[in-house]
């Protein structure tokens, strides 16, 4: 815009100060130079003369100055030359394009003729020229190329030349300014013949011409992307797929061409294509390509392109899936075995899983996994059959291996040996941890506690959401190994456990266990806190644990922000276990407010707030509290007391035993009536007579034959139930058999029924093993021999006492029995008569 507006200012000062006349039309001033375009950054020279009739000046002293745009440039008079002469050298003129104008210095300046100089560079010689054909409809021949590096700031034109050698034919095709690019018409190229074909570039400053190239117009033809028709396997063929092609429909017409084939191909469960495409030279596209050593029984993807000689290849064509004839399974497989002991069933449970080695080849699409007790193949010793890569199942305890291999229609695997290892008791490893390594992996470590007869580590990781035994995966490691970098699809912020298991020769180690997260976020909830119990001035808070699915990392720890009416916030910090905190020292006067924090490694979240107030202790309380331990000790009081007393007469027997009184020890006072009648009197009658005696009836056995003999009867020394009543009840009341507070002195025992009324034989007087002395009145009433004495018809060996010394047995016939020496008899005689 200022060199327009300087060129109007030119023309006007022109045409002002131009002749008066209409005869003389010439303009005062001139300004002359070497050329209007000049390269860029070269010196400058210019020249600005007035003419001596010009009617502005005449007879004035004029001073010349020179403006480059709106600079002022220094410049001196001309040599040899007048006044109105003027003469400017621009050292380096780093403009592209600007005006050079001369002035009379006047206030403002006149300016009195001027010039518009350009500069830039030459063009460069066009660079990168290429040609390619277009086989489509239309068929076209297009060239591009580059202008170079360096811009002319001129413009700059071009032009296409092609020399059609065999026709001898030459083109040229001029270009519009700024375009780099030409397609020529079919009708000036041949398929088949070489041309010559150059980009010619010229400008103000000079000119330049590319490299020429000569190209076979079919040699620079770019393909349509062609087609695969059919991709199957090869009959008897293993291995091999057969690959049918064509071209695109424009180009069908080049059937019998040869070309260049490229075939890529990837299994269908890799992302992969293969790193080296195939390259097939010279083949017709009605010619089928054949594919072998590739896996058996496995489905493939195919992409191909095409070139015809050293042209460009075409874009990859559309994918084509085709299977592999199957073949028997082939390698073996990796293994992990879980066994738990059942000691009720005598039985091992086991979890079995495995996976492919890398030398396994399942060869076909569709394997299953057969799990046997024996080797050979067969229904019998099956333990099972699946799909899954896992296998649960029981086995007998004294099973020591069993047998793993790999089934398709064509055939099964070698067997692969299993061996059942039983858990050890025996730990092997500790501070196992595991890391993020990347969203994808995660690195375990553990130490080695003792590696002797360690043959090596399995570890083993599963999702904790996922409790499906097919999504356990396993790593077995070498015995010095101590850490394992495990890869695979670990989703973020899901919990995964990792186990460590140390492996020995006879069986399998305690593990370590760790959970661990590719990533981690702050938890999606926090727990609500809840109060648990309050005393004094302290309070305790709890809370429940997160679920695994809220998490969404390891809890680092818990804090509970707490504070009172405006005062400050107090933090506790609590251990990710406990779930429990107790606020102390806190004022009955205040309301409180409580909030908490769970923080993992990826970040923190603030649970709801929660309020609570510590209830003062007012005079109500504390007289209910005093009542009440004053009643309760008062009942503990009496309830002693009452005990005291009732348990007074065993305390004085314990202590003080009770001595018989002989004035109380008369058989005659013994009948059915006084015993039935005896209660205790009241403190102004007579004390109640004490008993010194009591009647007990047994049954005893007969004695058995040889055959029939229990082994408890031959115990001559199990004795303590004697004293005990079977089939009666003693006279006196209140009798508890040998824990009665009276003493028994004497035992007559019956040979016959104790319902029986008659006594067929003779009765029996025992002496009792009472350690309680006889008074010296009764002793010359009591038989000599106590002890040890036999009914008839029973054996010494039946007697229920111990042997007595000075005792002998007689076969004589019995005496005639004195009522008077025996008072117990006596009694019962009574008692007999009576009923």
């Amino acid at each position: 815009m200022i060199s327009t507006r300087v060129s109007v200012i030119v023309v006007l000062v022109a045409l002002v100060n131009g002749a008066r006349n209409e005869d003389d039309m010439q303009p005062c001033a001139k300004v002359q130079t070497s050329s209007s375009v000049v390269p860029l950054g070269s010196p400058v020279r210019a020249t600005c003369v007035i003419r001596e009739d010009c009617p502005a000046f005449v007879g004035q002293d004029v001073h010349i100055e020179w403006r480059l745009e709106d600079r002022l440039l220094p410049s001196s008079p001309a040599a040899n030359q007048s006044s109105r002469v003027s003469e400017v050298v621009i050292p380096s003129f780093n403009h592209t394009r600007a005006s050079l104008t001369c002035c009379v210095q006047a206030s403002p300046a006149q300016v009195l003729a001027g010039v518009e100089i350009r500069a830039g560079y030459p063009p460069e010689a066009p660079q990168n020229l290429s040609c390619q054909t277009n086989l489509t409809y239309p068929n076209t021949l297009t060239c591009s190329w580059d202008p170079g590096q360096q811009e002319t700031h001129l413009l700059t034109e071009y032009t296409l030349h092609t020399e059609i050698w065999e026709l001898n034919e030459n083109h040229s095709y001029k270009l519009l300014p700024g375009v780099h690019r030409y397609t020529i018409p079919r009708s000036d190229f041949v398929l088949f013949s070489e041309m010559k074909i150059c980009v010619r570039a010229v400008n103000e400053l000079g000119e330049a011409i590319s490299v020429p190239i000569t190209m076979e117009p079919m040699g620079a033809t770019k393909f349509d992307p062609p087609a695969i028709t059919k991709f199957e396997a090869v009959p008897k063929k293993n291995g091999c797929l057969k690959l049918n092609w064509r071209l695109s429909q424009h180009q069908a017409w080049m059937r019998s061409c040869r070309l260049n084939l490229e075939v890529r191909l990837r299994t269908a469960d890799s992302s992969e294509w293969s790193d080296q495409p195939i390259l097939v030279s010279w083949i017709r596209p009605s010619k089928p390509v054949d594919q072998c050593r590739l896996l058996h029984g496995t489905q493939y993807l195919a992409q191909i392109r095409v070139r015809y000689h050293q042209s460009p290849w075409s874009e990859w064509s559309s994918s084509q899936s085709g299977v592999t004839l199957e073949s028997a399974p082939a390698g073996r497989l990796d293994w992990w075995m879980k066994v738990s002991e059942d000691h009720l069933q005598k039985q091992l449970g086991i979890h079995l899983f495995w996976k492919p080695s890398k030398q396994f080849r399942a060869n076909s699409r569709n394997v299953s996994y057969v799990v046997s007790a024996q080797k050979l193949p067969g229904e019998r010793g099956k333990v099972c059959s699946t799909t899954e890569n896992y296998c649960t199942f029981q086995a007998p305890r004294r099973a020591i291996k069993v047998y793993l291999c790999a089934v398709n229609a064509a055939g099964r695997s070698t067997p692969t040996e299993v061996r059942i290892l039983l858990p050890k008791a025996r730990m092997a490893i500790s501070n196992i941890s595991a890391v993020p390594h990347d969203d994808r992996s995660l690195l375990v470590r553990w130490s080695i506690l003792d590696s002797s007869g360690l043959t090596g580590f399995v570890v083993e990781w599963t999702p904790l959401l996922d409790r499906d035994l097919s999504l356990t995966q396993f790593e077995i490691t070498a015995r010095n190994q101590t850490s394992l970098l495990i890869t695979g699809s670990f989703e973020p912020y899901k919990p995964y456990g990792i186990s460590v298991y140390p492996r020995f020769k006879d069986g399998i180690g305690l593990p370590q266990t760790a959970n661990a997260y590719s990533r981690q976020k702050a938890p999606s909830m926090v727990p609500k806190i809840r109060v648990k119990k309050t005393w004094q001035s302290n309070i305790e808070l709890t809370w429940d644990e997160l679920l695994l699915n809220q998490s969404n990392g390891i809890i680092q720890s818990y804090k509970v922000f707490y504070w009172h009416e405006n005062g400050p916030v107090s933090v506790v910090n609590t251990d990710p276990e406990e779930r429990r905190v107790v606020l102390k020292d806190l004022s009955s006067e205040s309301l409180y407010g409580a909030i908490l924090m769970v923080s993992t490694s990826g970040g923190s979240l603030n649970g709801s707030t929660i309020h609570f107030g510590i209830e003062p202790l007012d005079a109500v309380s504390v007289v209910m509290i005093v009542t009440a331990s004053g009643v309760a000790l008062s009942l503990l009081i009496i309830f002693a007391v009452m005990t005291c007393f009732s348990n007074h007469r065993r305390l004085k027997g314990r202590f003080w035993p009770a001595v018989p009184d002989p004035a109380n020890s008369s058989i005659k006072r013994w009948t059915s009536e006084s015993t039935q009648d005896t209660h205790l009197g009241s403190d102004s009658e007579e004390p109640n007579p004490m008993y010194l005696s009591h009647l007990s009836f047994l049954d005893l056995p007969v004695k058995p034959g040889k055959e029939d003999e229990d082994p408890w009867l031959s115990n001559a020394e199990d004795t303590s139930d004697l004293g005990e009543s079977i089939c009666g009840s003693p006279f006196t009341p209140g009798y508890s058999g040998s824990n009665s507070d009276s003493v028994t002195y004497s035992t007559v025992i019956f040979n016959g029924p104790c319902s029986s009324t008659t006594a067929k034989t003779s009765h029996v007087y025992l002496r009792s093993e009472s350690t309680q002395p006889l008074l010296e009145s009764e002793e010359s009433f009591t038989p000599k021999c106590y002890q040890n004495m036999a009914t008839d018809g029973m054996t010494k060996e039946q007697c229920f006492f111990g042997p007595c010394h000075d005792c002998v047995l007689e076969e004589a016939a019995d005496p005639p029995i004195l009522w008077d020496d025996f008072p117990f008899l006596r009694a019962l005689a009574m008692n007999d008569e009576k009923d």
